[in-house]
Formats: C-alpha cells, sequence, structure tokens
C-alpha cells in the first residue's frame, strides 16, 4: 500500500506547472526587455528610427518608485499617473503572497527562478547542499529586513502626500526605468565585479540574493507570515524519512514542526511532492480543515496576478499619459536628471518653452 501512495503522489506533482509558470513568466520579462531595447532605441536616435511603444511591464523592475504609488493611492485615492502599470504589479505580487504565502518568489519572479537554476547547477558541480552555520545564516538573512526597512522609514515617515507627489511626478522617477535599463546596457566594472561575486554565491549557497539581500523578497515574506494558508504535517501517518527537509529549497526543517511557519517559505509544494505518503504534508488554511488540492496553488498563483493586473489594463490605468516629445526631452537630458530640482533645467529648453505637460 505504501508503494501505491508513493507512485500517486508522484503523479501529483505540481514542480512541472510550477517549472512551466516560471519559463512563461521569465520569457515574458524577455520579451519586455526586447520592446524596451527598441524603445530605447528610438530615444537615442532623437526621434527618427521607428517609434516603439515603452512596454508598462517595465514598471515592474521599479519596486520602490511603486512602493510609493501604493502608498500616495492610500493616502489620495488615486493611481499615480507616471508608473500605474507598476501600482497594478506590486498590488498583485502583494496578493499572491499573501494568499499563498511568499509563492511570488518560487513561481513567477524571474530573478527566483534564475537562482535556482544556478543553485541547481551549483548542487550538480559539487554533489550537496552547502548550508550556512545557524550564527551565520540568522545575521545574514536579517540585511535583507534593514534595506528594507530603510526604504520603509524613508517613506512612511519621511514624506507625506505632497512630498510623494513632487518625487513620483520628478524626472528622476519619470526616467528611473531608462536609468535602469542604462545601468546594465553601459555596466560598469564596479558593477560586474558586484555582480560576478553574487553568482558565485549564488552558485555556492542555494538563493544567496533572495535568502541575504532582496528587500522584495523581505517584505513578501512579512505578508507570507500573515498569510492564512500554511504547509501543515500529519504526524501520525509521518515516518521521518526527511525527505522534505531534504528538498525544501529555503532549508526549512518541515519534517520538524506540525506547521510550516516561516519567512522562507515561498510555498513552492517541493516538499509536499517529495513527501512519500499520502495525505501527510498538505496546503491548509490555518482555521480549517479543508486541503488546498496542489493544482489549486498553480491557478491561484497565477489567476490572482491576471486579474489584479487586468483591472489596470481594462480601467485604462495601465499606460502612463507621456508623449513621445517629453521621453525624448528626458532622454536628451538624462545624464543631468538626478535630482528633484532639475525641473527648471528641463523645461528651459527651447523646444518645449510653451509646453506645461510635464509640470504635473
Amino acid at each position: 500500500m505504501r508503494k501505491v501512495n508513493i507512485i500517486k503522489n508522484r503523479e501529483k506533482s505540481v514542480q512541472k506547472y510550477r517549472f512551466t509558470l516560471q519559463i512563461i513568466f521569465s520569457l515574458l520579462c524577455l520579451w519586455i526587455g526586447v520592446e524596451f531595447f527598441l524603445f530605447a532605441r528610438y530615444l537615442e536616435s532623437g526621434g527618427t528610427a521607428t517609434f516603439y511603444q515603452r512596454p508598462p511591464g517595465v514598471e515592474g523592475f521599479l519596486p520602490i518608485s511603486s512602493l510609493m504609488s501604493v502608498y500616495y493611492f492610500f493616502l489620495t485615492g488615486s493611481v499615480h499617473e507616471v508608473h500605474p502599470a507598476g501600482f497594478f504589479i506590486f498590488i498583485g505580487i502583494v496578493a499572491v503572497s499573501f494568499v499563498f504565502g511568499k509563492s511570488f518568489c518560487s513561481w513567477l519572479c524571474p530573478i527566483g527562478f534564475l537562482s535556482e537554476l544556478v543553485a541547481d547547477f551549483g548542487e550538480k558541480l559539487f554533489g550537496r547542499k552547502i548550508r550556512i552555520p545557524k550564527f551565520l545564516d540568522y545575521p545574514l538573512r536579517s540585511l535583507k529586513y534593514l534595506i528594507l526597512a530603510f526604504f520603509s522609514y524613508s517613506i512612511f515617515m519621511g514624506m507625506d502626500a505632497l512630498t510623494l507627489k513632487l518625487f513620483l511626478d520628478s524626472p528622476y522617477n519619470i526616467i528611473a526605468d531608462l536609468k535602469l535599463y542604462y545601468f546594465f546596457a553601459d555596466i560598469s566594472r564596479f558593477s560586474i565585479i558586484v555582480l560576478s561575486v553574487l553568482l558565485v554565491l549564488s552558485i555556492l549557497i542555494r538563493n544567496f540574493w533572495c535568502r541575504f539581500l532582496c528587500p522584495y523578497g523581505a517584505l513578501l515574506g512579512i505578508f507570507s507570515l500573515l498569510s492564512p494558508n500554511k504547509i501543515k504535517r500529519n504526524v501520525s501517518s509521518c515516518i521521518d524519512c526527511g525527505l522534505c527537509a531534504k528538498v525544501c529549497p529555503s532549508s526549512i526543517k518541515v519534517d520538524k514542526v506540525n506547521i510550516v511557519i516561516s519567512d522562507e517559505c515561498t510555498t513552492c509544494m517541493s516538499c509536499v511532492d517529495a513527501c512519500p505518503v499520502t495525505d501527510t504534508l498538505f496546503l491548509q488554511p490555518i482555521k480549517m480543515k479543508t486541503v488546498i488540492n496542489k493544482k489549486i496553488v498553480t491557478y491561484g498563483v497565477i489567476g490572482i496576478f491576471i486579474v489584479i493586473t487586468a483591472i489596470g489594463i481594462f480601467t485604462g490605468k495601465w499606460q502612463n499619459n507621456l508623449t513621445r516629445e517629453e521621453y525624448l526631452l528626458l532622454y536628451k537630458n538624462l545624464d543631468r536628471i538626478g535630482h528633484v530640482s532639475n525641473y527648471d533645467e528641463i523645461e528651459s529648453d527651447t523646444t518645449f518653452t510653451n509646453n506645461n505637460t510635464l509640470k504635473r
């Protein structure tokens, strides 16, 4: 009977669905990158090349600006016009992680997917997982929370609605996606060294960036703790094989707890899939006895994200309202844009002496 259960559990694995979603979402991000490259090339040409619309999805790579937009919405009830897609993408990511516990990191995030591939390569290279001792792991894990605390304090304690609007309207925020693009397109030697070090560390230590440094992951980890759905272990049927803990990418000792309550759990369902005994590990609401089918996690993660971003699209709050002429002006002043006070310099350009659209 035990062997039948093992086969049955393997047939129900959702890892292939998770991998498929990771691939799809990564390809989507690559397509957004191609579109943004074409948009940047149009700006570089001074408007003479073929025009390509700036892809709103690029705003998903501006989490700080998106967080500020969310805060601005709670203060004013309005979605800011500069990066509206970022607002809905951010809400979608947080909602997914609240319902299914930091699941964005393991189901949709392209950085998380890349980290998994790099870590898998490292484990094949060294033949085992390299684990950091606890006395180093906990202090290092706190780094991402310190980074999150810095940004949160600066935004929530240091900005009111007017200050937020001034920053969100600023040329620096408007052109932040282009600044990010040129960080990688014209990457410095120092940045290459830093990224190379992170790559090596990610080969040695699974999910190094995600586990120790990503402030986005820290925020989602908090919402994960608040999530009503947790992975539970049936102690009476558990055979203490330890497979669940062995496959856990976050090094959680699933086999030692009754309920997995951890800011590092990404609800990847690897532990549930690895369990050889039916109905021993499962996802379940804390206050209910109904077990959540593993496939519901697949449909739920992508469904919640699509619904929330679709709201932005169908309400007309997905594309920003900047014209190509405004972007050309901003690109012309790209090297000078770094402070809010640059408005006067930009608006004094003779090409736009009668254009007040930037003064929001």
